[in-house]
């Protein structure tokens, strides 16, 4: 889907009491991808973007990548949008992953060697 505003990042539309919202922002959270958080409800404007996003309605999370929206999309579409939409940046906003279960486990069993 596209969006008429280009973002030079990765905005995430969001509103209180939305579990799906929450576990989006988590998982960004928790994988190191920084993004802007934007509570439709409060920041004028914002749900009248997602509107015309979705085609009228206030889905959310609604996730905005350069030309891009995204509805309720998972971790992985948001990256394959942003190496799609903003190659240059997608190194620096999508940060290598160095802490999954096998890094940990790989290091702790170097440490045992040791």
């Amino acid at each position: 889907m596209s969006s008429s505003t280009f973002v030079d990042g990765i905005e995430v539309m969001w509103r209180p009491g939305c579990p799906f919202c929450t576990r989006l922002r988590s998982s960004l959270r928790r994988r190191g991808i920084a993004t802007t958080d934007i509570d439709i409800w409060s920041v004028p404007g914002s749900a009248a973007r997602v509107r015309a996003a979705t085609g009228g309605d206030e889905t959310v999370p609604t996730v905005f990548v350069g030309n891009r929206a995204l509805v309720n999309p998972t971790v992985g579409q948001i990256v394959s949008a942003v190496e799609s939409e903003l190659p240059d940046r997608s190194g620096e906003l999508i940060p290598q992953s160095t802490t999954g279960m096998w890094n940990k486990i790989s290091s702790l069993w170097k440490r045992g060697q040791s």
